[in-house]
């Protein structure tokens, strides 16, 4: 091989090689950063979504108990007479406000009547004289209105499909054919733009399967690509031209006096710029064997660059490490955390536990690659974390080699991670890179831990353990709102403490916490789940019931009377025990009260009837403004 072939390779190994191996590595994360966000954003979109469509689920549930504890319909089902059935179900349909009744005797419908594209059904056992007589599948939602409240609600395009694959509703026009499978997520086109689009599966009438696509528009991702990559491009195009443009220059200055410099060049070819070339005398060859030793050092200052070059490149990586400290959302960055972990030791998969806060028992909580056949060696690395209270847990079964490390926070286990391959054990730089990513998710575990504690304590009262009165006038708004949108039933019940200055008088102001406390206790436990139990303000009490009657109400502001009422509260003293009541006033939202203030206000006059007739007592609002018992 000539000297010119040999400088030519040289050239491409130190300088293109690395060059090009750079370039493929900073397009890809280039590539991949710009597309994990926009997946974050659309994940984010698609579980509000999918909390919506619960959410809908959740509201049939009201009208399904009313139209199962129907007794005309019960009646003519039992005794199968189809029209009357179908004409009993046309009736509630109405009455009740809900899109579709479906009554299944088997795989048959029996009763069918309402709107094809009603959605998000709940369903119920219809028994009659202790005999089955179908199933009662009621909804309250359709496609295109749920399409048009969730694209307005998270900000981006929803399609909803049938099981067949046709568009029951949508916000954007899009070919069905196009959008992804549930599960996965891709680009697609729709309106005349670009977007991401992810979908999941939603029950729908029959026990059929419908699909709820989420899409979000593709905000100048794909040229933000472009213009990174652009400019990477342009960067290490500039220093390819340079290093060209001196290699050239050099091999030219060299080919007249080749064989006396023969020798060196060898070296050179060698990579070793430690030795230079003579320059005794102050001839030609002297000055060449000079320009020699100038070109040595030259390289060797190129080189050094690339080292520079890759460890800025090993920072980068690191940064990328440090955007987990400041994500809210545990389990997205634990899947992160284990999916780079994978990927940077060459591992086949692995997974992370991690320990909710109040819980000390560790979940998993995500987990990535195959891990069939790594399960054995995985859990043998854990149990060494866990049982020995290590930061560092290894094992090798079968051929497997698994290492867990600990998540450990500023004075407490967060949980751990681990991942396994075949075949080869790991080493001190895999470990070092996994205690690394473990440092930083624990970090943003605890971020994560310490914004939802500051959440709670915001829309929280700190002596009962109920909603603030700020809370309380938000979920007022929202649940009046949303009452009316479904044409819905919703409640108000608020509370007063009867004489409970007198407590605080006779027996103290801590007295006067503790009874404050153990009736917010018997409110909270008397409520469900989607109910907003609150501390009004000083002794008075509230809660605010969707889906909830004026009789529902009362019912339940009773059992909270009767609870608070067989309280057995001890005195400072010790001597005797102290009795609670309270006074309750009920309100349902009506067109006389339509709107937060009126619905308070109506609530309110029924307290104060219930303290003036002799507490102790719950008193219903009436239209006029008046109360009843």
């Amino acid at each position: 091989m000539s000297f010119r072939a040999r400088l030519t390779l040289f050239f491409v190994l130190i300088v293109i090689v690395p060059m090009v191996s750079v370039a493929i590595v900073l397009f890809r994360l280039i590539s991949d950063n710009e597309t994990g966000k926009a997946d974050a954003g659309l994940r984010s979109s698609q579980q509000a979504t999918i909390n919506l469509y619960r959410q809908a689920a959740r509201s049939a549930q009201g009208p399904l108990r009313a139209v199962s504890q129907d007794r005309p319909l019960a009646v003519a089902l039992q005794a199968n007479r189809r029209a009357a059935a179908t004409a009993r179900a046309t009736t509630l349909l109405a009455a009740h406000r809900v899109s579709r009744i479906l009554v299944l005797r088997g795989k048959h419908s029996f009763v069918d009547v309402g709107a094809r594209d009603a959605i998000a059904p709940s369903s119920a056992q219809l028994s009659a004289k202790g005999r089955t007589v179908g199933e009662l599948e009621v909804s309250v939602e359709r496609a295109k209105p749920f399409a048009v409240f969730a694209a307005r609600t998270t900000g981006d395009p929803v399609v909803v499909l049938s099981p067949s694959g046709g568009v029951l509703g949508s916000t954007v026009r899009v070919a069905p054919a196009a959008l992804p499978q549930p599960g996965s997520a891709k680009a697609v086109k729709a309106g005349g733009a670009r977007y991401r689009a992810a979908s999941f599966r939603a029950a729908g009438t029959r026990g059929s399967q419908l699909q709820v696509v989420v899409l979000q528009r593709d905000r100048g991702r794909t040229s933000a690509v472009a213009r990174s990559r652009l400019l990477a491009a342009g960067i290490l195009l500039g220093f390819l031209v340079l290093a060209l443009t001196f290699a050239v220059a050099v091999t030219r200055s060299l080919q007249a006096q080749i064989g006396a410099f023969l020798q060196a060049a060898r070296r050179l070819a060698g990579g070793d710029f430690s030795t230079e070339v003579p320059t005794t005398g102050h001839d030609e060859f002297a000055a060449l064997g000079a320009e020699f030793n100038t070109m040595s050092r030259q390289l060797e200052s190129r080189l050094e660059e690339l080292r520079q070059g890759r460890v800025r490149l090993e920072s980068s990586l690191q940064r990328i490490g440090e955007t987990f400290e400041s994500n809210l959302d545990r389990d997205a960055l634990l899947e992160i955390v284990v999916r780079t972990a994978v990927d940077g030791v060459g591992a086949e998969g692995g997974r992370a536990s991690a320990r909710v806060p109040g819980d000390r028992r560790l979940q998993e909580r995500a987990r990535t690659g195959a891990l069939d056949g790594l399960e054995a060696a995985l859990s043998e690395a854990e149990a060494a974390v866990v049982k020995g209270e290590q930061q560092r847990g290894e094992s090798e079964r079968e051929g497997v080699h698994a290492i867990a490390q600990a998540l450990h926070g500023a004075d407490q286990s967060l949980g751990l991670m681990s991942v396994a391959r075949h075949g080869r054990a790991f080493i001190e730089q895999d470990r070092e890179l996994l205690a690394y990513l473990a440092r930083s998710a624990a970090v943003s575990i605890e971020n994560v831990g310490l914004h939802e504690m500051v959440q709670r304590q915001a829309v929280t009262d700190e002596l009962t353990g109920l909603y603030n009165h700020r809370r309380f006038q938000e979920a007022m708004a929202s649940e009046v709102e949303r009452a009316k949108r479904f044409e819905q039933e919703m409640s108000l019940v608020m509370l007063d403490i009867d004489n409970f200055k007198s407590v605080n008088d006779t027996h103290g102001h801590q007295q006067g916490d503790l009874v404050l406390a153990e009736v917010a206790r018997v409110l909270r436990e008397s409520s469900r789940e989607i109910d907003s139990p609150a501390r009004y303000g000083g002794e008075e009490l509230a809660v605010v019931l969707p889906g909830t009657d004026l009789e529902g109400a009362f019912n339940l502001a009773e059992r909270v009377r009767q609870g608070i009422e067989e309280l057995d509260l001890p005195v400072p003293t010790g001597d005797g025990k102290l009795r609670v009541t309270a006074s309750f006033g009920v309100a349902a939202r009506s067109e006389s009260a339509d709107d937060p203030r009126a619905l308070l206000a109506a609530a309110d006059a029924a307290l104060y009837e219930a303290k003036r007739s002799g507490k102790n007592r719950t008193v219903r609002a009436q239209a006029n403004g008046q109360g009843s018992r």
